[in-house]
C-alpha cells in the first residue's frame, strides 16, 4: 500500500483472505455475515485506517445528506437564532448543512439557488431578501426533485411549504398599549415595499387603527428600504411634521435602533417625546441604555424548528412515489408582543 494513500475495501479484503463483497457486508454490519467475521473486518479496517467511501453511498442511495440554506445576513441575531434550530433538527436527522447568505441581494440569491442545486442538496430552508419578487429559481429545483420550505420572509402565495409569524396578535397587543398610554396619534414605519411582511404589516396597522377608533393618516405612514441612511430619512420624515405622532410602530429592531440614534440627535427624548415599538425582539436591548416601549416576538428558532422538519418530512416524502395530490406544509405562529417598559 503507498504512503498517505487511504486503504480499500479489496485490500482488506487480501489481509483477511476473504472477497470484498464480504468485507462490505461486513463493514455495514449485514446480518448474512457472522459475528465473528464481522468483528475481524472492523478490526482490520481501523488498523489500515480504512475510511468509508461517502461519496459512494451517496450516488447509491441518490441523497447527499446536505440541506441548503438561505438566509439575508447571518450577523442578525434574528437569522443566527434560526440557524441554531435549523443545525439541532439537522444533526438529529444526520444531516449536514450549507448556509447561503443572500445580504439581501435577489441576484446573489438566485446564484446561490443554482449552487445548492448544483451540489445536489437534498432540500433548501429560505428566508427570502427584500427585493424577491420572482420565484423561478426556486420553481426550478422541483425538476431536480429538491424540496423547499421558506420561514420568516415568504412569498405571498398559496401553493408553497412555509412557517411564518402571524403578526397581529402582537400588533393589536402594541396598539392596545400605546391607546392605553394615552396615544392616538400612531405612526408606522414600514419596509421595502417588495416583501410580503410590508404589506402584512399595514394591513394590520390598519386593522388595528380601525378596532381603536383612529383615523387613517398617510402622513405618518413612512417606508424605508432598511438601509441605515433610508432609516434615519424616515424617521426624519415624521419628526419634521408639524403634527408629528407620538408613538411609532417600526418595522423591525435593526431599524428602530436608528431611529433611537436620530431622536436622541434632535435632541428629543426617547419614549418621552416620542416612543416606539418594533418587531424581533433582539437579545441586544438586554444591553442597551435606550429601550423601545416594547418589541414583538416572532420566535426565530421556533419558526425555523418547524420548518427543518417540515423539509425532513418532504424529503423523506419525495423518496415513495410522487402523488397527483400535491399537498402543501404550511403553519402560522402567533407573535407576542414583549413589554419592555414593566
Amino acid at each position: 500500500m503507498q504512503k498517505n494513500k487511504l486503504p480499500t475495501i479489496v485490500e482488506i479484503a487480501k489481509k483477511l483472505n476473504v472477497s470484498a463483497s464480504t468485507v462490505s457486508r461486513a463493514l455495514h454490519d449485514h446480518p448474512s455475515i457472522g459475528l465473528v467475521t464481522t468483528m475481524r473486518v472492523h478490526k482490520m479496517a481501523k488498523e489500515l485506517g480504512y475510511e468509508v467511501n461517502k461519496s459512494a453511498i451517496y450516488f447509491k442511495e441518490r441523497k447527499t445528506y446536505t440541506i441548503g440554506v438561505i438566509i439575508p445576513n447571518l450577523s442578525e441575531p434574528f437569522f443566527s437564532s434560526a440557524l441554531t434550530g435549523i443545525e439541532d433538527i439537522a444533526e438529529q436527522n444526520n444531516y449536514n448543512v450549507i448556509i447561503g447568505q443572500s445580504l439581501d441581494n435577489f441576484e446573489r440569491e438566485k446564484r446561490i439557488v443554482e449552487n445548492m442545486k448544483d451540489h445536489r442538496v437534498d432540500g433548501v430552508l429560505v428566508s427570502l431578501t427584500k427585493d424577491t419578487s420572482t420565484y423561478d429559481h426556486f420553481e426550478n429545483l422541483k425538476k431536480y426533485n429538491i424540496p423547499v420550505v421558506f420561514f420568516d420572509r415568504v412569498p405571498a402565495r398559496k401553493d408553497i411549504n412555509f412557517v411564518a409569524c402571524n403578526l397581529l396578535s402582537g400588533m393589536l397587543q402594541a396598539m392596545t398599549k400605546l391607546v392605553g398610554m394615552g396615544h392616538s396619534r400612531i405612526g408606522l414605519i414600514n419596509g421595502p415595499a417588495k416583501l410580503a411582511a410590508t404589506l402584512q404589516r399595514l394591513e394590520i396597522y390598519f386593522k388595528c387603527l380601525k378596532e381603536n377608533n383612529l383615523p387613517v393618516d398617510q402622513d405618518i405612514m413612512v417606508a424605508t428600504t432598511l438601509a441605515k441612511s433610508d432609516n434615519v430619512k424616515a424617521i426624519k420624515k415624521l419628526l419634521a411634521l408639524e403634527n408629528r405622532p407620538t408613538a411609532v410602530i417600526v418595522f423591525n429592531d435593526y431599524v428602530v435602533l436608528d431611529c433611537i440614534a436620530a431622536v436622541k440627535a434632535a435632541g428629543l427624548t426617547v419614549n418621552k417625546d416620542i416612543s416606539f415599538i418594533s418587531f424581533a425582539n433582539l437579545p441586544i436591548w438586554e444591553y442597551m441604555d435606550t429601550l423601545p416601549l416594547a418589541s414583538i416576538e416572532q420566535f426565530a428558532g421556533q419558526q425555523s424548528c418547524m420548518a427543518t422538519e417540515y423539509l425532513f418530512k418532504m424529503i423523506e416524502k419525495s423518496d415513495k412515489a410522487s402523488t397527483s395530490n400535491e399537498t402543501y406544509f404550511q403553519h402560522i405562529i402567533d407573535s407576542q408582543m414583549i413589554d419592555y417598559s414593566l
